[in-house]
């Protein structure tokens, strides 16, 4: 997970062509009682918004101290207040109670481990109110898309390498000028597994960020689980 820290200073370029995610996270916290936790917070793309149009307070927790010098300094433009705390998303553990927990951006896939994943949501249940929810995404493995680009360099959104190892179910994804990020891809019945470890229960799974229905054709899990009341 180490590599974001490299990665910050050309992190929302590479993440500037997600931007349905916003609306889907915001809506989520309007409709919760603060505060709203994010896990891997990175520059405050998804925080600021919330804390900007709901109020809420939002407390982001990141590994990457550059990530979060980032978002002090955007939080700082944006005129909104973030509790911004440097830590690990397998360490959570919060003394405020939330109706909320959000991790975007795929960023749980960066955990390479069933025991990393399995301790994050068990985390993430003791930190939910009863009746609570945690929303994350992460992308779907398409076999397609590996055979087309594994092994090669592409330009778009920077200059990048990507290479799978199957037997690992990792994608390692190179800058030509930077660091190397890997992340592990979680399939449907892995996630239902870690949702049911924790005792959380899945209230829904999306196909994108528009709550369209999740079925074959979808490249992305969109999921809600919920903290049973």
């Amino acid at each position: 997970m180490s590599g974001y820290e490299g990665f910050a200073p050309v992190y929302e370029e590479w993440a500037s062509d997600m931007t349905d995610d916003v609306e889907f996270y915001v809506d989520l916290a309007a409709e919760s009682e603060g505060p709203v936790i994010e896990l891997a917070v990175g520059t405050g793309r998804i925080s600021i918004p919330i804390a900007r149009r709901t109020g809420r307070n939002v407390i982001g927790i990141d590994l990457s101290p550059a990530m979060l010098e980032i978002a002090r300094e955007h939080a700082a433009e944006e005129g909104v207040e973030i509790d911004l705390r440097e830590g690990d998303m397998r360490d959570l553990d919060l003394v405020e109670a939330s109706d909320l927990v959000i991790c975007p951006y795929r960023a749980l896939l960066h955990l390479p481990t069933w025991a990393d994943r399995r301790r994050v949501f068990e985390r993430v249940a003791r930190a939910l109110r009863p009746g609570g929810r945690f929303a994350w995404n992460a992308f779907v493995f398409d076999h397609d898309y590996a055979v087309r680009f594994d092994g090669k360099w592409q330009d778009e959104p920077r200059r990048h390498f990507t290479q799978y190892a199957p037997g690992d179910n990792r994608v390692d994804i190179t800058l030509e000028d930077g660091p190397t990020l890997s992340l592990w891809w979680v399939t449907r019945s892995e996630w239902y597994g870690l949702m049911d470890v924790a005792g959380l229960e899945p209230a829904a799974l999306y196909g994108w960020f528009d709550r369209r229905p999740f079925d074959d054709s979808s490249s992305e899990f969109v999921w809600i689980a919920r903290k049973p009341a």
